[in-house]
C-alpha cells in the first residue's frame, strides 16, 4: 500500500437468477459484506431473472446513474442455455477488460483446477462505469473479490488500480 488515502467507491450488486430471493442470495450477500467491510458504499442491490435484455437494461440504467461507479453481477456466466449474463454485459460494454477474465481463470485454477475453464467471468467499461460479471457460486465471488477486486478498487493499490483512472474513462465523451 502507498501513502494515498482510501477513496470509497459506490458499487451496485446485481444477482442474476430465476430462482433466488434476496434471503437466499448467498453470493450477492458475500459481495455486499466484502465491499462494505473494505469501506466501499453499496449503491444499489437487485435480483433479476436470466433475461438478456432485462439484464442489459438494468446495467445501462445503472451506468447512467451518477451515484454508481462500479457494477458487480453474480450468476449467469456459465455454459447453459439460460446463462446470458456475459452476453448482456457485452451488449453494454464500450471496452472489455479482457485480462479480468484471464486473471479470474488463473485465480480459479488454484482453487478448482481445470473446472475453471467453464467460467466466463468478464469485465468492461461503459459510460465511465466499471462492470464485472462473476459466476454465481459463493466461492467464485469470494475469489474474485479477495484476489482481484479488493485490490483494483482500492486507490492505494500500486503500481496501478481502476480507481485512479476513473476521471479518464470518459475522456472521449468530454472531447465532443
Amino acid at each position: 500500500m502507498s501513502e494515498r488515502a482510501f477513496l470509497p467507491v459506490r458499487i451496485a450488486v446485481l444477482t442474476v437468477s430465476d430462482s433466488r430471493s434476496l434471503a437466499e442470495d448467498r453470493s450477492g450477500q458475500i459481495l455486499v459484506d466484502r465491499l462494505t467491510a473494505a469501506g466501499h458504499i453499496l449503491a444499489s442491490r437487485e435480483i433479476i431473472h436470466d433475461e438478456r435484455d432485462q439484464i442489459a437494461a438494468r446495467l445501462r440504467a445503472w451506468c447512467a446513474d451518477p451515484e454508481i461507479d462500479v457494477i458487480i453481477s453474480t450468476g449467469g456466466t456459465g455454459l447453459t442455455g439460460r446463462d446470458v449474463t456475459v452476453e448482456a454485459h457485452r451488449d453494454v460494454y464500450e471496452k472489455e477488460i479482457e485480462a479480468f477474465g484471464t486473471v479470474f481463470a488463473i485465480v480459479s485454477m488454484k482453487k478448482i483446477g481445470t473446472s475453471a475453464v467453464q467460467s466466463r467471468a468478464t469485465g468492461g467499461v461503459a459510460n465511465g462505469t466499471y462492470l464485472f460479471a462473476l459466476p454465481g457460486s459463493p466461492g467464485a465471488c469470494k475469489d474474485a473479490w479477495d484476489e482481484i477486486l479488493v485490490h483494483q478498487l482500492d486507490y492505494r493499490h500500486m503500481p496501478c488500480n481502476f480507481v485512479e483512472i476513473f476521471p479518464r474513462l470518459t475522456e472521449k465523451m468530454r472531447r465532443k
